[in-house]
C-alpha cells in the first residue's frame, strides 16, 4: 500500500512537472502565430504604401508660359463682372500633366484652353491629401460612405475625367451652376483634405486666400479695370457710385452664402 501511494505521488509529481512545460510550449506557439500575423500585416501595409508612392509619380514643374499647372486650381478675372467685384473670377482645375479643365458653358468643359484669358492665380494641391480607395474598405478619409455617394476615383486624373463627363450634360448658370461648382465636384470626388463638403464658397476662399499670383502683370490685369471703373464712377456719379458698387458685391456674397448653406441644392456642386 505504501509503495502504491508512493508510486501515485511520483506520477502526480511527474505530471505536475510536465504540465508547465506543455503550457510554455503553447505560449510559444501562440506568440509565434501572433508574430507571423504581425509580419504579414506589416508586409501588406508596406506593399500598399509602396504602391501608393509608385502611383503618385512626380509631377512636372509649373510652367505659366506654357499654361501648365499640374494638380493646381487656377483663377483668372472675368470680363465686366471682375471689373465690378474683383474677388469674382473664373476657376479651373488641372490634370497631372498640367492641362487645365474648366466648365465654361452649357454642356461644355474646356480642355487645355482656359477661357477668359491666361491664368492669374494658382494653387497646387497635394495628392497625398486625396482618397483613392481601391474598394469599399480602402478609404483613407473618414467619410467613406459619403465619399462613395459623391463618387470615388482611382487617381487624380480619373476623378477629373469623371467630373468632366458629368458636367458635359449640365447647363451653365453664373448664379447656380458655374465653374466653381465643377471644381468643387472634382474635389469631392477626390475627398481632398478628407472632406466631401466642397462648395463654391470654400473653393473661392481657397484660391482667394491661398492662391499665388503668376506675376506682377497678373495683379495689374486683375485690379486695374476695377480701379479704373471705380475712379470713373466716382468722377461721374460721386460717392454714391461706391455705395452702389459695394451693394452689388454684398448682394453677390449673400446670394452665394444663402444658396450654399441655407437653400439646399440651389447652387449645384454634385
Amino acid at each position: 500500500m505504501e509503495l502504491k501511494g508512493l508510486a501515485r505521488t511520483t506520477d502526480d509529481e511527474t505530471c505536475d512537472g510536465i504540465r508547465p512545460c506543455l503550457l510554455s510550449i503553447d505560449q510559444v506557439e501562440d506568440s509565434r502565430k501572433m508574430r507571423v500575423l504581425q509580419m504579414a500585416e506589416e508586409s501588406v501595409s508596406g506593399v500598399s504604401d509602396e504602391s501608393m508612392h509608385l502611383h503618385l509619380w512626380s509631377l512636372d514643374e509649373i510652367a505659366p508660359g506654357k499654361a501648365k499647372f499640374p494638380c493646381c486650381i487656377v483663377w483668372t478675372p472675368l470680363p465686366v463682372v471682375s471689373w465690378l467685384a474683383p474677388f469674382i473670377g473664373h476657376v479651373g482645375i488641372c490634370r497631372e500633366d498640367g492641362a487645365i479643365l474648366d466648365f465654361s458653358g452649357s454642356n461644355f468643359v474646356n480642355i487645355d484652353n482656359f477661357a477668359f484669358g491666361a491664368v492669374a492665380r494658382y494653387l497646387q494641391l497635394d495628392r497625398e491629401q486625396c482618397c483613392f480607395p481601391p474598394n469599399l474598405a480602402g478609404h483613407t478619409c473618414r467619410q467613406g460612405y459619403r465619399h462613395g455617394e459623391k463618387g470615388t476615383a482611382m487617381s487624380w486624373d480619373d476623378a477629373l475625367h469623371t467630373s468632366m463627363r458629368h458636367y458635359q450634360h449640365k447647363s451653365y448658370n453664373l448664379f447656380t451652376c458655374n465653374c466653381h461648382s465643377f471644381v468643387a465636384n472634382c474635389l469631392n470626388r477626390l475627398a481632398y483634405g478628407g472632406s466631401t463638403r466642397w462648395n463654391v464658397i470654400n473653393v473661392a476662399g481657397l484660391i482667394l486666400f491661398k492662391g499665388r499670383w503668376v506675376n506682377s502683370m497678373s495683379v495689374l490685369r486683375s485690379f486695374f479695370p476695377f480701379t479704373a471703373v471705380l475712379c470713373l464712377g466716382v468722377w461721374v456719379a460721386g460717392w454714391a457710385f461706391c455705395i452702389g458698387l459695394a451693394s452689388f458685391s454684398l448682394l453677390l456674397v449673400v446670394w452665394y452664402l444663402l444658396g450654399t448653406y441655407c437653400v439646399r441644392n440651389l447652387i449645384e456642386c454634385d
